[in-house]
């Protein structure tokens, strides 16, 4: 399964409920969310700095994750971004894959 990653800052509406819940259940929600989607996500991390969270999740597809993301940003409580993350491998691949381009200006 594709793997993504996810990170986010809380906004000033979902900040409260974090301090008022806690973080576990915080966790718990992420999980039932991408659970409702059929992803399952690997790891949840609380950070300091630019961002607030970040997530390791597995999704069925691009859609499947699409999806979840939108949902989470649509709630206002967190800014989210997600990432796509490659394997060796598939980058193995995508090395083989010709593609023809011309750069700007030749």
């Amino acid at each position: 399964m594709p793997k993504y990653m996810l990170q986010g800052s809380y906004t000033a509406k979902g900040l409260p409920g974090l301090l008022q819940v806690g973080g576990s259940k915080r966790r718990a929600a992420a999980e039932a969310a991408v659970k409702s989607v059929g992803a399952s996500m690997e790891s949840l991390y609380f950070t300091f700095g630019e961002d607030d969270i970040m997530a390791i999740v597995d999704a069925p597809d691009a859609a499947t994750m699409a999806a979840a993301s939108l949902a989470i940003n649509a709630s206002g409580a967190v800014a989210l971004r997600t990432t796509p993350l490659l394997t060796a491998e598939e980058i193995d691949r995508a090395t083989q894959i010709k593609v023809d381009y011309q750069p700007p200006g030749r």
